[in-house]
């Protein structure tokens, strides 16, 4: 098949450009902060009051991009390509081109969120489970714009729906970009509204943040065996593993772990979070 002929930029005037890759990132988080209120303001997923006011989750929007975008930038260039970078120390600003870590920008996120609960006196446990189960959203969009981008493409393949990408050889390719909104965005989404309704996990602090990490884990680790690794790292451990993979499998283990810890840590669910 093809590739969509997509421009990355939408709009262009002069030297002003707007580009698909900066609308998924605003979208993945204006749609993210809607749906943290609206689970915020469902009484039934709390046994007490909810962890955030609307105050505070239009506050926590500022910290949690700030804590996507620095974060998933200093991931890429660290864990990625440090040689590049280390080559062309102004590159690493040049986030419009991509070039963005999901794991680094976890970490970022993290960081975001343990400082700003600290500076409001949340529990941070809850927090974390709100913006964990808003995050498939945005990693929808990201991964909908890395296909507009033609970037982290897939490996060659013979499938029907393999795709030629303008900068990916004359071969066709798993779109596994696709794959990764599929899995990682709407599927992810899909098990963390069950567990937050179905489950009602919101009532003992820490068990969505668990499902997310390990679904996460389970889903990129499922992806990497189709997307071709990054050109300067390539295969690792004799063509078996990736560095997505790496970085995946313990998260995944890590994860259940949390999970099955904040579920069993008592029998009955944990009381609702307070501030300080």
């Amino acid at each position: 098949m093809p590739f969509p002929d997509i421009d990355p930029i939408l709009i262009e005037i002069g030297p002003f450009a707007i580009r698909w890759y900066a609308l998924a990132y605003i979208a993945g988080l204006v749609l993210g902060w809607r749906y943290i209120i609206a689970l915020a303001e469902t009484p039934r997923l709390w046994n007490g009051p909810a962890p955030v006011t609307r105050t505070d989750a239009d506050d926590m929007l500022l910290w949690a991009a700030l804590g996507v975008i620095v974060g998933g930038r200093i991931g890429y260039v660290l864990i990625y390509n440090p040689a590049y970078f280390a080559a062309h120390p102004v590159e690493i600003f040049y986030v419009w081109q991509g070039g963005m870590s999901f794991h680094g920008g976890a970490f970022g996120v993290l960081v975001a969120m343990m400082l700003f609960a600290r500076a409001r006196g949340i529990s941070f446990l809850p927090l974390l489970d709100l913006v964990s189960a808003a995050v498939p959203i945005g990693i929808f969009f990201g991964r909908i714009a890395n296909f507009i981008n033609s970037e982290l493409w897939g490996r060659v393949t013979d499938a029907p729906w393999g795709i030629v990408f303008p900068n990916g050889g004359p071969l066709p390719r798993h779109p596994s970009q696709l794959y990764e909104a599929a899995l990682e965005g709407v599927l992810l989404f899909v098990v963390l509204r069950l567990t937050t309704h179905r489950f009602e996990a919101l009532k003992r602090p820490g068990v969505v943040m668990g499902v997310f990490i390990c679904g996460y884990g389970l889903a990129r680790t499922a992806v990497e065996f189709f997307r071709e690794p990054d050109q300067q790292i390539g295969y690792l451990f004799g063509g078996w593993f990736t560095m997505g993979m790496l970085l995946s499998i313990p998260m995944a283990l890590i994860g259940a772990s949390l999970a099955w810890h904040f579920v069993t840590r008592s029998s009955k669910p944990a009381t609702a979070a307070k501030r300080k």
